[in-house]
């Protein structure tokens, strides 16, 4: 922050060709390419050059007390970088400045004159920093980072300054207003966005006028017509202050006042327009600008520019020359801007300039943080967000999270969270430790802790009627089987493995259709017991005790050889899914194998169903046939609903709806089977005799 003067022998105005623009240039390790408007009207033939004046028109180097300011705080901050030894050390910062005359043709061809520059220049000791950092662009459009993902500005958005635009008219009371724009982006989006948001706050746009590029004195006169002849009396201007000189030279010749002005951040501290020619019509002119601070040193670095013939100083000789109204080739330039009070020279409060400072530092902290980089870091962008300005200011980047090129990460990696490197992915799968796992597992544990009980029960009122009644044996195999059924569910849950997928579906087949023949045996029991008229009659011995083991074993044979020849033919095997997240999960080679193996279990479940329906209204107290039916209908419902849910449930959620749906039916077997039974035995035992299972109990 001392004193310093610009080294001359270090700036030149490089001249690239026939249709190139004049450069202000220092070489660096790195170069920082800038863009300043030091003009704001270029000439028909759109190329120009300062020392040929004689085919230029109205050339002003508009403001360039301004503008040659923001130019020099480039300047001051890069050598200023280059004389501090803690940020980039060894690596020296050079500059290419181009002015682009506030006019996108100039600023692209500004461009394209800056990226024929880096070509040429020696690609061993310098390399061109392209991203932008932009110190004035506020324009909502340029916040899409799928559009522009490389843009960095240290400017806020207009979405900011539209807000408190539109908080400060309707605080005021002002729902009725104008606005007017020009033909560019930042204002057709900041108009939009004011009128969006001030529509939804209740207010109403009388007009809106649109100053044309390049617009006739007819045009402008019809604008200041509508102006003059609304009686919406505050208006919102979004445009920079070049684009407003004609409207406004206008409204002051016709003297058109009473008019509250609301102006955007890039005219509201202008004093151009702060000018005496235009004080009647813009007195009391709201907005917002940027915070001002005083940047240490940045006056006298500009106290000491001097002019001179060498190559290179044009832009200081144009300044020099507007400055103090003369002309440099008949003027030794002799004069001392210490003895001059101007717009140049007032730092203490710099707004722009201080913009265009933190954009060269943003640039360097990138440059220096990228540098010292894991080599994995691929954009120096993402690599630095932020930092601390000497000032203790935190200056934050609107940081694009991914690169601007994709590449497609390899198998069981995905990117990080800044998408910036591919990682090894995280493995998901349904936990014991999950919520979802930990309910399932407690719901388990329940139906396996009541089937306990009920066996216990049973087992202690084994010599009582309605235990013995249809064999006792078939019952506590069903209650065994059941056990089966809940425990099963445990195999699901917990990281999939050799064993498990192999066991899975095994179990969980052959344990409902052991259930299921159980049930198919109790409920032909029940159907020839009161279907026989005559006591002791052949049907009833014809289905003794050897035959219901016989039946069992039969009905559940076929499923222990479906399942045996699926594992040992096709067996499941653990598998990384990568199509949703990385799921680890059972792959079944043969898919035909589950959905027989749940074939089947519907199969028996449908006898069930059916012969336990022509039996719901036999004469008994008890009737385990209607019982019967009850479970099958829950069975059913519960099944039906599982295979969409499990075809359409991704990752662990479909491990998930089968747990739920082998609970959920193992639930409804075991309340709808032997709850009833044990309601009468433990609360009515007087119903728990030979009279009461006929219906014929004393009362």
């Amino acid at each position: 922050g001392g004193t310093r003067s610009v080294d001359s022998s270090l700036s030149q105005c490089v001249k690239l060709g026939g249709s190139e623009l004049p450069a202000l240039h220092s070489d660096g390790d790195v170069v920082i390419g800038g863009f300043f408007p030091l003009h704001y009207v270029v000439t028909d033939a759109f190329f120009f050059f300062f020392l040929v004046t004689q085919s230029q028109k109205s050339i002003s180097f508009d403001h360039i007390a301004i503008a040659f300011r923001w130019m020099m705080t480039m300047v001051f901050a890069v050598e200023e970088i280059n004389h501090n030894s803690s940020l980039l050390p060894g690596v020296k910062l050079g500059y290419h400045i181009i002015d682009c005359c506030d006019h996108i043709p100039t600023g692209l061809q500004a461009l394209f004159s800056l990226l024929r520059h880096s070509k040429t220049v020696d690609k061993s000791s310098t390399c061109l920093y392209y991203s932008p950092v932009s110190y004035f662009s506020t324009c909502t459009c340029l916040t899409d980072k799928h559009l522009y993902p490389s843009f960095l500005r240290t400017v806020p958005s207009d979405l900011f300054q539209v807000r408190g635009l539109v908080k400060l008219v309707t605080f005021l009371g002002w729902f009725w207003v104008g606005t007017i724009g020009t033909m560019d982006d930042y204002s057709l989006y900041g108009i939009q966005a004011f009128s969006n948001q001030f529509g939804r706050q209740g207010g109403c746009v009388a007009f809106h006028l649109t100053i044309p590029t390049s617009p006739t004195m007819a045009e402008i006169q019809e604008m200041t017509d509508t102006l003059e002849s609304s009686t919406a009396r505050v208006v919102v201007v979004f445009a920079t202050e070049g684009k407003l000189l004609n409207l406004f030279s206008e409204l002051a010749q016709r003297n058109v006042t009473g008019i509250q002005w609301i102006a955007s951040e890039a005219w509201v501290t202008s004093s151009r327009l702060a000018s005496p020619q235009f004080l009647d019509i813009l007195q009391g002119t709201l907005g917002f600008t940027f915070p001002g601070v005083s940047i240490p040193g940045l006056k006298e670095f500009l106290l000491n520019v001097r002019p001179s013939p060498k190559p290179g100083m044009e832009f200081f000789n144009m300044f020099w020359e507007e400055h103090f109204g003369c002309n440099f080739r008949y003027n030794p330039g002799s004069e001392d801007l210490r003895n001059t009070d101007s717009s140049y020279s007032d730092v203490s409060q710099v707004r722009i300039s201080y913009n265009v400072y933190k954009a060269v530092y943003a640039v360097a902290h990138a440059l220096h943080t990228f540098l010292n980089c894991d080599s994995n870091h691929q954009d120096m962008l993402i690599c630095k967000e932020n930092f601390h300005n000497v000032y203790t200011h935190i200056v934050t980047f609107c940081v694009p999270k991914g690169s601007t090129e994709c590449t497609k990460c390899p198998e069981y990696f995905w990117s990080d969270k800044e998408k910036v490197k591919c990682v090894a992915g995280e493995e998901e799968f349904l936990s014991f430790y999950d919520t979802m796992g930990i309910i399932l597992v407690a719901l388990t544990l329940l139906g396996f802790l009541l089937t306990t009980i009920i066996t216990i029960v049973f087992h202690s009122f084994r010599f009582t009627p309605i235990v013995k009644a249809n064999n006792s044996e078939i019952s506590f195999l069903l209650l065994l089987s059941l056990k089966l059924c809940f425990l099963c569910s445990l195999v699901f849950i917990g990281q999939p493995s050799w064993w498990t997928c192999r066991l899975r579906q095994a179990a969980f087949g052959i344990s409902f259709v052991l259930c299921l023949s159980c049930l198919l045996v109790k409920t032909i029991v029940v159907l020839l017991a009161f279907r026989t008229n005559v006591p002791g009659s052949k049907g009833r011995k014809l289905f003794g005790t050897s035959q219901q083991r016989i039946l069992i074993i039969c009905a559940t044979a076929p499923q222990i050889c479906l399942c045996s020849g699926w594992v040992l033919g096709a067996p499941p095997f653990p598998f990384r899914n990568p199509n949703y997240q990385i799921v680890v999960e059972c792959k079944e080679p043969w898919p035909p194998g589950f959905y027989l193996v749940l074939g089947y279990i519907g199969l028996l479940a449908f006898v069930c169903l059916l012969l336990a329906f022509f039996g719901r209204k036999l004469p008994d107290t008890f009737n385990e046939a209607k019982f019967i039916s009850f479970s099958m209908l829950i069975f059913w419902a519960v099944w039906i609903s599982f295979i969409p849910a499990y075809v359409s449930s991704p990752g662990k959620f479909s491990v998930a709806v089968e747990i739920f749906a082998i609970l959920a039916s193992s639930f409804g077997l075991l309340l709808c089977i032997f709850v009833p039974k044990c309601y009468i035995i433990l609360l009515h035992p007087e119903r728990n005799i030979k009279k009461g299972m006929t219906g014929k109990y004393p009362r």
